[in-house]
């Protein structure tokens, strides 16, 4: 009985075609950069999110003194726009 360790590698049908393996780098590739994509933009929504918890704590005490929905949103406006020119 043979080991297995002596059989030869045989490659999946699709690499075994000629220029099929520039596909798997295109691929490969395109994952890379979507990933890298996709984490640029958690990162942005995280800081945003950061960014804009004062707004939102500043809004849910001016709507639980006032009960008015207008100086809430204009609050949080105020707020989330001083934030933002802060970290300029």
């Amino acid at each position: 009985m043979a080991c297995c360790w002596n059989r030869p590698i045989r490659l999946p049908d699709t690499l075994a075609k000629r220029g099929s393996a520039l596909n798997w780098l295109t691929y490969d590739l395109m994952g890379l950069i979507g990933l890298i994509i996709l984490g640029l933009v958690i990162i942005l929504v995280v800081r945003l999110l950061v960014i804009f918890i004062p707004a939102a704590v500043v809004s849910f005490i001016v709507w639980y003194l006032t009960g008015s929905t207008w100086w809430t949103g204009a609050a949080f406006l105020v707020v989330a726009a001083l934030s933002i020119l802060r970290k300029l």
